[in-house]
């Protein structure tokens, strides 16, 4: 009896040890485009073995799709957009630190096409005619996603009519929609990113340049809101430094080194 009294007493001691012990680590929050999904989970590997003291915690969508939830309340710390617009919007909102703010990466857009090629599309050019004769089916993000976005204005580019080409356009609530569209062959080609088309062992037959829908930047920032603005922007002053891009750069983005 004395011996599992004693027993008990023990695991009680050593209970609220162990508690304390796993309260150590602090939670970084970071909401980031879907985009960087394959990126982020090498970096966080790098990063968590040389900070012991942190946890991050990704969640990855559409950049519409963080931002609504940010401002809906979530718990986040830092938001890395695949475009300007979205953290442009959080920022007139003063949610975002501006002083922390940087653009930290840039990618390409970029026509890749379902295994086969069925549709022929050698390119935008093959592809503006493609849509114009209702021939493709063609993936792209929606209007609320950067990626959809940037398919807009390429499509402004072309002097292309969206809704007159309805029966052609399948839509992907984020990025890695659209590119699964294209893996699995449901579509004839897609509009996406080179780091995704990179990811999925897609060659793109086209990029799109700056002139059809502009520079493809990410911005970056902690946001005022932060539970731990500090430990935050000491990642984000990583993902700027030279380990952290190197693995960028080998997905095909740019570092812009804030």
């Amino acid at each position: 009896m004395k011996k599992a009294i004693t027993l008990i007493l023990a695991l009680l001691m050593i209970l609220p040890l162990a508690a304390c012990g796993g309260s150590k680590k602090t939670r970084i929050n970071v909401f980031a485009a879907a985009s960087m999904t394959e990126t982020l989970t090498e970096i966080e590997t790098k990063y968590e073995a040389a900070h012991g003291d942190i946890d991050l915690v990704f969640t990855f969508d559409s950049s519409g799709t963080l931002k609504t939830q940010i401002e809906e309340g979530a718990p986040c710390d830092l938001f890395i957009s695949a475009a300007p617009k979205q953290m442009n919007q959080l920022e007139e909102l003063n949610m975002v630190n501006t002083d922390s703010r940087v653009d930290l990466l840039e990618n390409k857009v970029a026509l890749c096409v379902a295994e086969g090629n069925p549709a022929e599309v050698n390119n935008f050019d093959d592809l503006v005619n493609a849509l114009k004769a209702g021939n493709v089916m063609l993936a792209m993000g929606n209007a609320d996603v950067p990626v959809g976005q940037y398919t807009q204005r390429i499509f402004a580019y072309y002097g292309l009519d969206e809704e007159a080409m309805a029966t052609c356009l399948t839509y992907g609530s984020n990025v890695k929609e659209v590119t699964t569209a294209v893996v699995e062959g449901t579509a004839d080609c897609g509009i996406i990113y080179a780091t995704d088309a990179f990811s999925a062992g897609l060659t793109p037959v086209d990029t799109a340049t700056a002139e059809m829908c502009g520079q493809v930047i990410y911005p970056a920032a902690v946001l005022s809101g932060a539970e731990h603005p500090d430990e935050a922007q000491a990642f984000l002053d990583y993902l700027k430094g030279a380990e952290a891009s190197a693995i960028f750069e080998g997905v095909g983005f740019t570092p812009l080194g804030g």
